[in-house]
């Protein structure tokens, strides 16, 4: 069993700063991936960053620059970091984590319920 559980969402002014954290069950380093997707109404889910076990990182267009992806692995916990918010930015903000299927050669997600981030001023 695998549990994310998301926080940090709110409202914000454009410009403004969050930080989300994501706490897992589980190491960090039992997952190919860790991240962050987002989904606004009438929108597609979107992938706004992940980070591996090794460290490597990757954002969206959208974010880079703005955004940043973190970890805590004694907490096992995973940060966004968001800065320069845009009301563009506001949606459902989702934790996800990547395993390997052990019945296939693909993998497993995991979703948390999400968090709230909206940008208004």
């Amino acid at each position: 069993q695998v549990q994310l559980v998301e926080s940090g969402g709110g409202l914000v002014q454009p410009g403004g700063s969050l930080r989300l954290s994501c706490e897992t069950s589980r190491s960090i380093f039992s997952f190919n991936s860790m991240g962050w997707s987002r989904q606004a109404p009438g929108k597609e889910r979107e992938l706004v960053a992940n980070i591996t076990p090794a460290g490597n990182t990757n954002y969206a267009d959208s974010v880079k620059g703005r955004f940043t992806i973190s970890r805590d692995n004694a907490k096992n916990t995973v940060y966004l970091q968001m800065n320069a918010l845009k009301p563009e930015d506001t949606a459902v903000y989702y934790c996800n984590a990547k395993a390997p299927n052990p019945y296939s050669a693909g993998y497993i997600a995991y979703w948390g319920q999400g968090t709230q981030v909206t940008v208004s001023s």
